[in-house]
């Protein structure tokens, strides 16, 4: 498996696209004016006490009010998730106007606020650190037993006495030296006193910490051993990336490259497309079948369909191969588009009980490589498959789309921000291939509102780079989505 990460980055964006074997696989955006806040630590103020929820709403500065679970209190450590027995009641735990310490664990999604948690956790190249628990953990995908004994040989002898802390020793610390290790350990402690001294003098509701920027992060979370480069389109991200791997995964260096060319990094790798693609509720298969992807309030559904595929042999043949086909697409939809919660998989009922075991297996092999927790239940007598996507971050659709206005919400499209931004990268892309005075953009009036507004400092820094005016003209029949840029 031949495994690289792209990285793009402008003034309004970053974006971060896994491609493996030349297929892309998945893409994180973060955008500057709405950075996601997994991660983030705030010093927030109960504001109400939910007694029948055994939960609490928490005012830690954002728009709505973010929500707290009793089980993840930190009095209710070590207390079963799935069991309310013994459970403490939420108003023996807090009480209103108590001024907490929490963690964001799910940015807010739609309409509903970010979920929190009271049991902080600080992530490393190597280790994750537990602030108050002295618990030394080893990630189950490291099997070896002689290896798991030698990293927690490693973490124990490496905690003093008196700290009160511990850790969780990540998948990536297999094979780590223990010098590794230790500077991992001496990062966390000198981070931990930093948040320890903004937590004493700022009042809340208050930001403690932020997590890295996106870029960083994906060198952090994303790269595993089998990529083989990591290739960044902005000097500036490329020297970060070159002084993060420095101090923290120096082995990372050598990998990491500037890539200076006048073609787009992504369509180099035809990932601008793929991403277009992503937003089609149809997905065509190879065979002529194809999926159809349907995203609810509540869950996502993927429908199997043969199309015009009518096979070689049988019908129940037929609808096998299309099945099994299909596992290997609905793996790479679900880390693509982002797809999260609850999702139910419609495949083309099967007669053959041989048929339907080797096409989970198939299913559940598809879905090793995928970095999010992951439960599937066995195909049902009506050829229905559940599954629990863990779900972080808003899925690819809603981040670059928004619900269409003139359909009342049955369609969607993309945002005028999405589409701002789709006219500058095209307006460079022509830069880069034709010689012309100047550039007349064509658009719908709220796109042209948001040039000569949010986005005119954006665009005035695009003609300064291209040295070249853009001239903006408004097309009343022209969609939000719609738009041209003229060469004049």
């Amino acid at each position: 498996m031949s495994e690289e990460i792209l990285i793009n980055v402008t003034p309004q964006e970053t974006r971060v696209a896994v491609v493996e074997n030349g297929v892309l696989q998945e893409v994180h955006i973060e955008r500057t004016d709405n950075r996601g806040i997994v991660g983030n630590i705030y010093k927030g103020k109960i504001i109400r006490i939910l007694p029948g929820m055994q939960a609490a709403f928490v005012d830690i500065g954002l728009e709505r009010a973010a929500f707290l679970h009793a089980r993840d209190v930190r009095p209710c450590a070590g207390v079963n998730n799935t069991s309310n027995v013994n459970q403490p009641s939420i108003n023996e735990l807090l009480h209103d106007g108590e001024e907490v310490i929490v963690q964001v664990v799910k940015d807010p999604l739609g309409t509903k606020g970010a979920r929190l948690t009271m049991s902080i956790t600080l992530p490393a190249r190597y280790l994750v650190y537990l602030p108050g628990n002295q618990h030394v953990g080893i990630s189950q995908k490291i099997e070896e037993e002689a290896e798991r004994q030698r990293l927690r040989d490693i973490i124990v002898s490496a905690i003093d006495d008196d700290e009160a802390g511990g850790y969780i020793l990540r998948t990536m610390a297999e094979t780590a030296t223990e010098k590794e290790l230790i500077n991992d350990i001496g990062y966390l402690r000198r981070l931990w006193a930093s948040i320890q001294g903004r937590i004493k003098t700022v009042p809340a509701p208050a930001s403690i910490h932020e997590d890295l920027s996106l870029a960083i992060r994906a060198m952090r979370d994303l790269v595993r051993d089998d990529v083989e480069k990591i290739r960044i389109d902005s000097r500036g991200s490329f020297g970060k990336a070159i002084e993060f791997a420095n101090e923290f995964i120096p082995e990372l260096e050598q990998r990491i490259e500037y890539y200076p060319g006048e073609r787009p990094i992504f369509d180099l790798y035809s990932v601008e497309e793929e991403i277009q693609r992503a937003l089609d509720r149809k997905v065509p298969l190879k065979s002529t079948g194809y999926l159809v992807i349907d995203q609810t309030e509540a869950m996502a559904t993927i429908d199997v369909n043969t199309g015009a595929y009518v096979g070689r042999k049988n019908l129940e043949e037929t609808i096998y191969k299309t099945n099994l086909e299909a596992t290997q697409a609905i793996a790479r939809q679900l880390r693509l588009r982002n797809l999260g919660g609850i999702i139910i998989i419609d495949f083309i009922d099967m007669v053959n009980g041989d048929h339907k075991r080797q096409v989970m297996r198939a299913l559940e092999k598809a879905l090793t490589r995928d970095r999010s927790k992951i439960y599937l239940t066995e195909i049902s007598p009506l050829g229905l498959v559940e599954i629990t996507r863990k779900r972080t971050r808003e899925s690819l659709e809603h981040v670059l789309c928004e619900p269409c206005s003139v359909c009342e919400g049955r369609g969607i499209l993309k945002t005028p921000q999405t589409v701002c931004y789709e006219i500058f990268r095209e307006i460079l892309r022509e830069a880069r291939q034709f010689d012309t005075d100047n550039y007349l953009v064509i658009a719908s009036q709220i796109v042209i509102d948001l040039l000569l507004d949010e986005e005119a400092t954006a665009l005035m820094k695009l003609q300064e780079f291209i040295s070249k005016p853009v001239q903006l003209q408004v097309e009343p029949l022209y969609h939000q989505e719609q738009f041209d840029v003229v060469l004049t």
